[in-house]
């Protein structure tokens, strides 16, 4: 597989290199906003590829990647999307914090290439969310909360995973419910369906996300730490891996798992 890398310069594409490297994937292309010239592999601790990190996406339609790789800024999704498109590259892009422009530059690019966009690469958050959509059914009348924590270098909160648990939450009740952000003062009593969103900073945190169903005299709660960025990277490559040579469309993390489910049945 020939693959293109954007954000190579940051932790999450380093990360993405190194596993490429390993995995025997050809890095074609790598664009980042720092560290321009510098050989790609050096960058991740590897020893010289032969790719050197450039500035400016418009090389990616040259680049005859296979399969590209984003973990850049919300903006930088936004000009990638069409380049993907009218460079025949599958797009995997972990990047969060995407506002509308992004998402709909995600799917302009999708009828003509595939595309899958999470914000949360980790194949056990994707199971964590299932599980909360299944217990958030069943549960239907107790009180939810959803804490994510994330190290202090986040710029964006709450982050895309817990916005990603509430909606599974939303859409397993039928009714929908309410964000609410924090509380302070004298909020008084706690509104039945309301979803509670809690988001602590600091430290090196990778990522924690904590969802908690209430009821009366029991409580559930579930939970996913990541303790690397590497499972992230990992889920990034495995996407890639899945989604060369699809039709155009867009593509989620569930579809490579049930994919995986049917092939073990």
């Amino acid at each position: 597989m020939r693959l293109a890398v954007v954000g190579a310069s940051g932790r999450m594409g380093r990360a993405v290199v190194r596993l490429a490297h390993a995995d025997g994937v050809e890095i074609v292309c790598a664009v980042g906003s720092t560290d321009v010239g510098r050989d790609v592999g050096e960058l991740a601790g590897l020893g010289p590829l032969g790719t050197r990190v450039v500035e400016g996406l418009a090389v990616l339609e040259h680049a005859r990647a296979e399969v590209i790789i984003d973990f850049s800024a919300p903006g930088a999704t936004a000009v990638l999307a069409p380049l993907a498109a009218a460079a025949g590259s599958a797009l995997v892009s972990g990047t969060t914090g995407l506002g509308e422009d992004a998402r709909a530059a995600l799917d302009r690019a999708s009828s003509r290439v595939p595309v899958l966009w999470e914000p949360n690469m980790s194949v056990g958050v994707h199971v964590l969310t299932e599980l909360v959509s299944r217990a958030a059914a069943a549960l239907a009348d107790w009180d939810v909360e959803i804490m994510e924590t994330h190290h202090r270098a986040k710029v964006d909160a709450p982050s895309g995973t817990a916005a990603r648990l509430a909606e599974a939450v939303q859409r397993a009740r039928a009714g929908g419910a309410r964000l609410v952000h924090g509380r302070e003062g004298v909020p008084g009593a706690r509104p039945t369906g309301d979803i509670g969103m809690h988001a602590l900073r600091g430290g090196d945190v990778v990522g924690d996300h904590e969802v908690h169903l209430l009821g009366g005299g029991e409580r559930l709660t579930l939970v996913h730490r990541a303790t690397t960025r590497d499972v992230f990277a990992h889920g990034a490559m495995r996407a890639a891996r899945w989604i060369a040579g699809r039709p155009a469309g867009r593509y989620a993390m569930r579809d490579i798992l049930e994919a995986s489910e049917r092939s073990l049945a």
